[in-house]
């Protein structure tokens, strides 16, 4: 027979499978956010991966070894996908497994030049579907979570988003990608202008995507639009907004992709087509691409 403690924990783990799972990614937010800090007013070591503006330090790698290796340590059935990882060959595919999504530093353009809007993001889903996520920006101090069924909150304090739906009263969020080249840059301000032709109050670029939608799923933003935003930077994000009553889309007007490079994101479904109609894609290809 099993210990008692053994039973209760496998009847808690079966009304609640993913309870476990959510605290630790919390505990790991809130570990690597303290490493982030530490670093963040010292030397960076800086190199280059896709091109010159897309950076990386040795605090990136650092803070994603930490977090797989604690969560393989406790999860070792699971499967992981990391920005770093990937970046060094390691397979980006999302399978019917339990898998982690994780983005060690997102803005490390803001974290090399101590801009301080430098945050921890890890997702997790569940035969493909989104489950939970954990967003913890560093130098603030504030912890988003969001769990499917169960709500999003900031610091303990319930998110929801603005029900605007007219793009004229509308705050736009959007970063520029790592593509620099005269076709994406004509592109891509060519978008921005359509949405300013359309009065929208202001198009705003912060250098970190996932705490652009926190921003959004806290209701100081009514939309979000990026192509080339990877599935590490999304992944949390996304369950963050819907569950703060926000919508999730691709560009196309159709059902999100987290692995296409590229989305939507709005506290209506009316504000999201209305951006997503304004859009020309830029193609930076898939996540999921050999």
């Amino acid at each position: 027979m099993r210990p008692q403690h053994e039973e209760a924990r496998a009847a808690s783990a079966e009304e609640d499978p993913w309870k476990e799972c959510m605290d630790t990614a919390v505990e790991l937010a809130l570990r690597a956010g303290e490493v982030i800090r530490n670093a963040f007013m010292k030397e960076k070591r800086v190199s280059t991966k896709s091109s010159a503006v897309d950076l990386v330090t040795e605090t990136d790698h650092f803070v994603e070894e930490l977090i797989i290796s604690a969560l393989r340590e406790k999860f070792p059935s699971h499967r992981f996908i990391g920005e770093e990882s990937t970046s060094s060959g390691s397979q980006c595919r999302l399978t019917n497994s339990p898998t982690w999504i994780i983005d060690p530093i997102d803005g490390t353009c803001n974290f090399v030049h101590r801009f301080p809007l430098v945050a921890v993001s890890i997702g997790f889903a569940f035969k493909q579907e989104l489950e939970f996520g954990v967003i913890y920006h560093c130098t603030e101090e504030r912890l988003y979570t969001g769990r499917k069924g169960h709500g999003s909150f900031c610091n303990g304090q319930r998110l929801q988003v603005s029900k605007e739906t007219d793009i004229a009263k509308a705050l736009v969020l959007t970063e520029i990608g790592t593509k620099r080249d005269p076709a994406t840059l004509k592109l891509f301000l060519g978008n921005m202008e359509r949405l300013l032709k359309c009065h929208a109050h202001g198009v705003r670029i912060i250098g970190s995507s996932t705490l652009s939608l926190c921003y959004l799923a806290s209701g100081a933003a009514e939309a979000y639009y990026q192509f080339g935003l990877h599935c590490w930077d999304l992944a949390a994000a996304t369950v963050i907004i819907r569950e703060a009553g926000g919508v999730v889309i691709d560009t196309s007007g159709g059902a999100l992709d987290i692995m296409s490079c590229r989305v939507v994101a709005a506290g209506t479904e009316e504000m999201a087509l209305l951006i997503a109609r304004e859009l020309q894609t830029i193609n930076y290809g898939r996540d999921d691409e050999d």
